[in-house]
């Protein structure tokens, strides 16, 4: 399995992001979402990225070019498919989403969470992420956890 830029437009995209609005929907309720859309994913200022098995997209990633409260780049859409979960592919993700914020320079890499989703958080923990208040547009959410990785560049 190789990481590769994703289409959003393709069907097996489209499929693993409504996986994910659906779980994120079961267990928040909906102002606490902040997803992006297939349409914000197609956006010159998103570099998204997966992990196929087949033609099935069973792992994703994306990150934002951000340039308010100063530049930097913001994850969104990490998730991995359940059956594909404690193999490495979230770790790996998140290396290559690294690795494009250093080469486009970000001096810092931020996230938004929610506190049901422990495995995340304990990732982006061992990854050097750090808790941080809100940032950007976000309102403080009592179910949300803001991390940031500050990037030596």
């Amino acid at each position: 399995m190789e990481i590769i830029e994703l289409d959003p437009k393709s069907a097996s995209v489209k499929s693993v992001v409504n996986e994910i609005d659906d779980l994120m929907n079961s267990l928040y309720p909906q102002e606490s979402n902040q997803l992006l859309s297939i349409e914000e994913l197609m956006s010159d200022d998103v570099y998204f990225i997966g992990v196929k098995n087949g033609k099935e997209v069973i792992g994703c990633g994306a990150i934002v070019r951000k340039c308010n409260d100063g530049i930097y780049g913001e994850l969104k859409r990490i998730y991995v498919k359940p059956n594909y979960r404690g193999k490495g592919i979230s770790k790996s993700i998140m290396n290559a989403l690294i690795a494009y914020a250093k080469e486009e320079k970000f001096p810092a890499i931020r996230l938004e969470t929610g506190i049901k989703q422990s495995e995340a958080i304990n990732l982006y923990e061992k990854l050097g992420f750090r808790k941080r208040k809100q940032f950007g547009s976000y309102l403080y959410d009592p179910l949300s956890i803001y991390m940031e990785l500050e990037l030596c560049v």
